[in-house]
C-alpha cells in the first residue's frame, strides 16, 4: 500500500469480525470506488482508494496472512510476503457470486475486468493460449419437408459449409515442417501482468493476441488459420411426428476448433399441404357428399396420410358436422401416442334438375308441407345447407 494504514480501518471493520463480514465489506467498498464507476475527475483518487481496499482484502481474507498481520502488522507481512504474492490465494472472485446478476465464471470482480481485457492477479483465472482446447461453433440450418414426412418419419441428407481442422497443417496454422514458437513477451502464456504498488493485474498478450505463440511461416492451405471451410453432406435422421420449428440437435456436426465440434441444430419447416391442416397431432380434411346420401346415408371415400379409406355417412347428416378417423393422425413426438383426422362434411346442393327430379323433389315437399310458390324448393333447401 502507499500508505501504511490499518487495514481493519480500510474496510471499516474491527479485527474481531468474521470472515463473511469482511467479504461484504470489501465488496461495498469495491463497488463504490471501482474507476470505472467514478466520474473522471475522481478516478486518481478512486484508483488509489481501490489498491487499498484490495490490499487489505487480500491479507484479512487468508487465515495465515491475517495472523501474521495481527501479531506483527505491516512488518510481519512484509518480511513474509513479496508485494505481488500477497495477492496470491485470495478468493476475489466468491467476494461476488452472491449477488448473482453476472451469471457465468468468477463473479462481479471478474466481470468488472474482462469488460477491460484484464484478470485480476491471483484471482485464479488463466490465459486462453492456443494450446488450450476449445469446443468449435454450433451451427443452424433449416430444412423443409412435406406433412406425410413429418408424419412418418423421413431421412434427409442436407448439405453443411462449415469450418474444420485444416488438414495440411493439422490445425497449427503453420507451414508443414515447422512449428510455431513461444511468444517471447508473455513466454507461452497468453497473459502479461502489469501494475504497481501493491495492486496487480493481468492482461491479454499485445504482442501475441493472447495465442501464446507466434507464427513465422503460415500453412499455405489456410493461411495460417490452422482451419479451412468445407461443405459436408450430413445424413439427418427425423423422427416421425416433428411439427414446424422443432428443433434436432446433431452432435458433433457443427465447426471444428482443434479438432473438438459443436452442435449442428437442424430446424424443420412443415410445408403447407394441398388437402390436410394440422392441429397438433390432429390433420383436419374437409369432404364433400351429394344431398341424397346426407338424408339417406351411405359410403364415401376419404383421403388420409397414408391412402384412402371408406367412411360412413349415417342418414340425416348435416352440413358441417365433423367425424372422427381415429389413429388417422400423426404420431405425438414425445408419447407415441397417434392423433385421428377430423373430416368436416359439406352437403353438395345440385346446381341443376332434371324434369324428374325436380317433380320428385316437388312432391317431397308437397308430403313436407311445403309452400314452395314463390321460391323453388331448390333454392330452399340451397339456404338451408349453407
Amino acid at each position: 500500500m502507499s500508505t501504511k494504514c490499518d487495514y481493519y480501518e480500510v474496510l471499516g471493520v474491527s479485527k474481531s469480525s468474521s470472515l463473511d463480514e469482511i467479504k461484504k465489506a470489501y465488496r461495498e467498498l469495491a463497488l463504490k470506488f471501482h474507476p470505472d464507476r467514478v466520474p473522471h475527475e475522481q478516478k486518481k483518487k478512486a484508483e488509489e482508494k481501490f489498491k487499498n481496499i484490495s490490499e487489505a482484502y487480500a491479507v484479512l481474507s487468508d487465515a495465515n496472512k491475517r495472523a501474521l498481520y495481527d501479531q506483527y502488522g505491516h512488518a510481519g507481512i512484509d518480511q513474509q510476503y513479496a508485494q505481488e504474492d500477497i495477492f496470491k490465494g485470495a478468493d476475489f472472485s466468491s467476494v461476488f457470486q452472491d449477488l448473482g446478476t453476472f451469471g457465468l465464471g468468477g463473479g462481479l470482480f471478474e466481470e468488472i475486468f474482462s469488460d477491460l481485457g484484464y484478470d485480476f492477479f491471483g484471482s485464479g483465472s488463466s490465459g486462453h493460449s492456443r494450446s488450450s482446447r476449445r469446443r468449435g461453433r454450433d451451427l443452424q440450418i433449416s430444412v423443409a419437408i412435406t406433412l406425410e414426412e413429418a408424419s412418418r418419419g423421413v431421412e434427409k441428407t442436407i448439405a453443411v459449409p462449415r469450418y474444420e481442422t485444416c488438414p495440411t497443417c493439422s490445425g497449427t496454422g503453420a507451414k508443414p515442417g515447422t512449428k510455431r514458437v513461444a511468444c517471447p513477451q508473455c513466454k507461452g502464456s497468453g497473459r502479461s501482468v502489469v501494475g504497481q504498488r501493491g495492486f496487480y493485474i493481468q492482461q491479454t498478450c499485445p504482442r501475441c493476441g493472447g495465442e501464446g505463440t507466434l507464427l513465422h511461416s503460415p500453412c499455405l492451405e489456410c493461411h495460417g488459420e490452422g482451419r479451412v471451410k468445407v461443405t459436408r453432406k450430413i445424413k439427418v435422421k427425423i423422427p416421425a411426428g416433428v411439427d414446424n420449428g422443432s428443433n434436432l440437435r446433431v452432435r458433433g456436426e457443427g465447426e471444428a476448433d482443434q479438432s473438438i465440434h459443436g452442435d449442428l441444430y437442424v430446424i424443420i419447416e412443415v410445408m403447407p399441404h394441398s388437402l390436410f391442416q394440422r392441429q397438433g397431432d390432429d390433420i383436419f380434411i374437409e369432404a364433400n357428399v351429394s344431398l341424397t346420401k346426407a338424408i339417406l346415408g351411405g359410403g364415401i371415400v376419404v383421403p388420409t396420410l397414408n391412402g384412402k379409406v371408406d367412411m360412413k355417412i349415417p342418414s340425416g347428416t348435416q352440413s358441417g358436422s365433423i367425424f372422427r378417423l381415429r389413429g388417422k393422425g400423426i404420431v405425438d413426438l414425445h408419447s407415441r401416442d397417434t392423433g385421428d383426422e377430423l373430416v368436416k362434411v359439406n352437403v353438395q346442393i345440385p346446381q341443376q334438375l332434371t324434369l324428374g327430379q325436380r317433380k320428385a323433389i316437388e312432391e317431397f315437399a308437397r308430403l313436407s308441407d311445403e309452400e314452395i310458390d314463390k321460391e323453388s324448393f331448390t333454392d330452399k333447401i340451397k339456404k338451408a345447407f349453407h
